[in-house]
């Protein structure tokens, strides 16, 4: 079973569809007994990253979040995938999950249109399990104001706006995130979540 946390500023139901669609089952959680039994975890997110921090915090499972991210497939999604990272800059300083070193900062792109909203084409950096199924000519669906930065070991694909924007990160051993919207992003990010649940 893959856990989906709500813990209130996530696409939730958008990534269950997209789940059920694929037949692979999932459920909505907010308790940390649920995230320990599950076999895999979800991290939506939108929104802004110290109002999230701040929503986690209170939800008692950032303590979880990380002792299960080390030992099974964790996946960060838009927000949730910023929110793994150390720190994020967006209003204020904040404190991240930590579970993949680098900081989150707004897109410097003074000639395009922020926020970023559209499709990009995904383009393959460092190899990652769910980018087997992935071709050299796929695009992903994004919606957001700001990136990681990180070193590149840790960048799975990369897309162009105004500059390399990290996508898909991938810390080497369970834990993903997608900047991007698997969920909204066609066949491309079935593909992507389809080869998330064969890790299982």
């Amino acid at each position: 079973m893959i856990a989906i946390i709500d813990y209130g500023a996530g696409n939730i139901f958008s990534v269950k569809n997209a789940l059920d669609y694929l037949g692979l089952e999932s459920a909505l959680v907010k308790d940390e007994k649920s995230v320990r039994e599950a076999d895999a975890v979800i991290l939506p997110g939108v929104g802004a990253f110290p109002a999230a921090m701040e929503m986690l915090e209170k939800s008692g499972l950032i303590g979880t979040i990380k002792e299960e991210a080390a030992k099974k497939p964790f996946l960060g999604i838009c927000l949730g995938m910023q929110l793994i990272f150390s720190k994020g800059y967006e209003f204020e300083e904040c404190d991240g999950l930590g579970l993949i070193p680098g900081d989150v900062r707004k897109i410097d792109a003074p000639d395009l249109i922020i926020p970023h909203m559209g499709w990009n084409k995904l383009e393959k950096q460092n190899g990652c399990p769910l980018l087997e199924n992935i071709g050299d000519d796929e695009y992903v669906y994004f919606v957001h104001s700001y990136k990681a930065q990180c070193d590149d070991k840790y960048i799975a694909a990369w897309s162009e706006y105004g500059g390399k924007v990290p996508a898909l990160v991938y810390d080497g051993k369970y834990v993903f995130g997608a900047q991007f919207h698997p969920e909204k992003s066609g066949e491309t990010g079935l593909k992507i979540l389809r080869s998330f649940g064969k890790l299982i």
